[in-house]
């Protein structure tokens, strides 16, 4: 398996070189918001400490992140009123993996309104006041 790149995306955002607008934190995890989201609400969760993806992850990595997950995708749904919850989470390239950090996304869903395409910037404002509404629920 390919070494972990603490040069990805990820990695700089839990060093702070990258500003993200932070939903919920503890020691192992973080949860903050996806800057071209797919959905109102759409965040990611990873571990605080390095793996590529769940085919390398500790069970301990995947304890807390899955902690993590339930915790915001409860209040997530809750902020969006939302029918239900999508989870995404990818495995290396073939699997659809594009950056080599473990993550989950969180989409909060609406009966009958399809998520949004991928890669599409989203409005920053939008984004900040959606990841406050998922952190109030908390």
């Amino acid at each position: 398996m390919t070494a972990y790149d603490d040069q990805n995306i990820l990695a700089k955002i839990l060093r702070g070189e990258i500003p993200s607008f932070k939903v919920y934190e503890d020691a192992e995890t973080l949860c903050f918001m996806d800057i071209m989201p797919r959905s109102d609400g759409h965040c990611l969760v990873i571990p605080k400490t390095p793996c590529r993806n769940v085919l390398d992850a500790t069970d301990a990595q995947l304890a807390a992140v899955m902690s993590t997950v339930k915790k915001v995708a409860n209040a997530a749904k809750t902020a969006f009123d939302a029918d239900g919850i999508t989870l995404q989470q990818f495995n290396e390239a073939a699997g659809g993996q594009e950056i080599f950090h473990l993550h989950f996304h969180i989409h909060p869903r609406h009966t009958a309104v399809p998520l949004r395409g991928p890669g599409v910037m989203g409005d920053m404002d939008v984004i900040k006041a959606n990841g406050e509404a998922i952190a109030a629920a908390l």
